[in-house]
């Protein structure tokens, strides 16, 4: 299908609140067309100067417009789609557009690897001293803390090419392993570092019975 685009160097996931600043022309004219034709338009991913999927996402409400026409829209990511052509400016329009292929989504996760990903969150943000709200198990996806577990750009762009939520939250499981093992390390080493320079009680060896 066709669908109008707005490449950004951000990544949104499904059911993601989307906030954006609007204030070039293209871009004022896309809005203006979501909002009188009721259609929507896709945030490809521009990234290591390619563009290759995206999330479409739905106009939600003009917050506010300016003297100068610019907008502040939100939006709700809504699909994740593979793009299968692109073109610069769609015909009659000021906005970039394509065809593109919406991925399918596969709710394949059980309830015990949606806990144990939900734990290890709360682990992750017991190390770092940071507040944690306990989130319901019924109402944790991948998608819900996704932004708030400390993958990089580019392991957020794999994780949204991933139409299993199995693999999703496996793939996240193992980014919590290795990010709480890698704290568990910093905070001892900085232990042993403020142990430095203290006077220390050493216990007393007995070496009556010991032979080289």
């Amino acid at each position: 299908m066709k669908l109008a685009l707005l490449p950004l160097q951000s990544i949104f996931f499904p059911g993601e609140t989307v906030p954006l600043h609007i204030f070039e022309d293209r871009y004022k004219q896309l809005i203006k067309d979501c909002r009188n034709e009721a259609v929507t338009f896709g945030i490809p991913v521009y990234i290591h100067d390619n563009m290759t999927f995206g999330t479409e996402v739905q106009l939600v409400e003009i917050v506010n417009t300016y003297d100068d026409g610019s907008m502040d829209v939100t939006c709700v990511a809504r699909q994740v789609f593979r793009i299968l052509s692109f073109e610069s400016q769609m015909k009659g329009k000021l906005y970039a557009g394509g065809t593109i292929r919406f991925l399918d989504s596969v709710r394949d996760a059980d309830k015990p690897l949606k806990k144990e990903v939900l734990d290890k969150i709360h682990e992750l943000y017991e190390h770092m001293g940071v507040p944690y709200t306990p989130l319901p198990l019924e109402k944790f996806n991948s998608y819900v803390l996704v932004h708030k577990m400390g993958l990089s750009f580019d392991q957020e762009y794999e994780l949204l090419q991933m139409p299993s939520e199995c693999d999703r939250l496996l793939f996240m499981k193992s980014h919590l392993i290795s990010t709480i093992s890698m704290l568990s390390e910093v905070n001892r080493t900085k232990k042993t570092i403020e142990m430095n320079g203290n006077f220390k009680n050493f216990d007393p060896l007995d070496f009556k019975d010991f032979n080289l």
